[in-house]
């Protein structure tokens, strides 16, 4: 997709973070953006702002964990705008703490948002796109998909068992996807930054298990280490976007998501090493 102007793209989670700055760059290169989130106002309010920078917007509130509710909501995306030409699935939440004290709670939260969320999104909306597509010639066939894994897809991490499971279960389903939508000509990158200051650590649920005074240190040592770390979600945005102009598989963006990815490759056993080692807090 080297064209971006006048073209739809559904943003999930598109209230903050990566979202937030996913639909506002998409914006500035004259796409429609369908800004989506469980909080409305908050997608609202990244409408506005797109629609500022001379895209379209439109705010919808959808929970990407319910699939019914994902249903009707391609289905009103497709009445209103047409079937979108990207799609980028942001949704994603974070919980934090050991194994043992992440409950299946915990766990049901965090696969319904970051696997499932990314599983409708993609299957619903990648149904529409190939059908479409099958009906035009080759050349005329688009679409893309982008789905917001993490560098600790790659690293595991005695803290984020949960987190690092399901953001794995992204870039896995993202390779199988891409194999399997070229033939309908839908391009798929998976995209996996490391630290960047977004509100993730402030808005990272606890492990149920964890005591609250645990809890609250854990957090707390959170938001200290991403406000120290102080790369802008912007630049992981601008490499989204190129990730989509040239098709790219996987992305890994800033040094800790190249060097977790790295290790991965060179030297699993150092990786988990690196997992074993006591936390700070």
């Amino acid at each position: 997709m080297k064209d971006f102007r006048n073209r739809t793209a559904v943003v999930t989670g598109a209230a903050s973070g990566f979202g937030l700055v996913t639909s506002l760059a998409l914006a500035e290169r004259g796409m429609n953006v369908i800004a989506a989130d469980i909080d409305l106002e908050g997608a609202e309010r990244t409408a506005v702002r797109a629609k500022a920078l001379g895209g379209g917007g439109s705010a919808y509130r959808v929970d990407v964990a319910d699939t019914a509710a994902m249903e009707e909501f391609a289905a009103a995306v497709a009445e209103a705008h047409g079937v979108p030409d990207l799609v980028v699935n942001n949704a994603g939440i974070a919980v934090m703490g050991p194994f043992l004290e992440t409950t299946a709670e915990d766990w049901d939260a965090i696969i319904g948002v970051n696997l499932t969320g990314v599983v409708n999104g993609s299957r619903i909306f990648g149904r529409q796109m190939a059908e479409r597509n099958r009906s035009l010639p080759k050349a005329r066939r688009t679409g893309h998909i982008v789905n917001i894994a993490s560098a600790a897809s790659y690293q595991p991490v005695r803290s984020l068992p949960s987190y690092c499971t399901t953001k794995a279960a992204v870039r896995m389903l993202s390779e199988c996807m891409r194999a399997d939508l070229a033939r309908d000509g839908i391009g798929v990158s998976c995209i996996c930054p490391g630290f960047s200051g977004t509100n993730i650590a402030k808005n990272t649920r606890m492990a149920s298990g964890l005591s609250e005074e645990k809890a609250a240190r854990i957090k707390r040592w959170s938001e200290v280490g991403l406000r120290l770390r102080r790369y802008p979600p912007e630049k992981v945005a601008a490499r989204i976007v190129k990730a989509i102009e040239r098709n790219e598989a996987v992305v890994s963006i800033n040094f800790e998501g190249h060097l977790s990815h790295l290790v991965s490759r060179v030297s699993p056993s150092l990786g988990r090493l690196i997992a074993r080692a006591p936390a700070p807090f």
